[in-house]
């Protein structure tokens, strides 16, 4: 078999995946977050008076996941959880003053970093690969 002239694109494109998400990391690790305190507080923004099974499917997670994570941020002060009066089985939960002031910093952390992967990029640039990489999901995930 002849040598192939680049790397197989899944490896280049798991490589970069897993270099980004450690760079992200690093920005909100440094800005006082987490990917999943990220991921809740950008659902809670959305939803401001989430259930917690609703906001467990918004940001991809287990229940039990997202029960330990708002343990941690409950006692930190960033949300608050109460019972659904109209169905006493299901908690709400909401943003606190420190989590809305959390959200911004993270969300400036988050701002920065994007505008980081996107230096020397242009816009035509960024289109073409949103583009690559959708039709890459697009080939992996297609049943034909």
């Amino acid at each position: 078999m002849p040598k192939p002239a680049t790397a197989p694109i899944g490896v280049v494109l798991a490589r970069t995946a897993k270099t980004a998400a450690r760079a992200f990391d690093h920005a909100l690790a440094a800005a006082g977050g987490s990917q999943p305190i990220w991921q809740i507080l950008i659902s809670l923004k959305t939803t401001p008076a989430a259930n917690q099974r609703e906001l467990a499917d918004a940001v991809g997670i287990q229940g039990a996941t997202l029960t330990h994570h708002l343990n941690g941020m409950e006692t930190a002060g960033l949300v608050t959880r109460r019972r659904d009066p109209e169905n006493r089985r299901v908690h709400l939960v909401t943003l606190t003053a420190e989590g809305e002031q959390l959200f911004l910093r993270l969300a400036s952390a988050a701002i920065a970093h994007d505008e980081r992967m996107r230096k020397g990029l242009t816009d035509t640039e960024i289109a073409q690969l949103a583009d690559l990489l959708t039709r890459l999901a697009h080939n992996v995930t297609d049943a034909s």
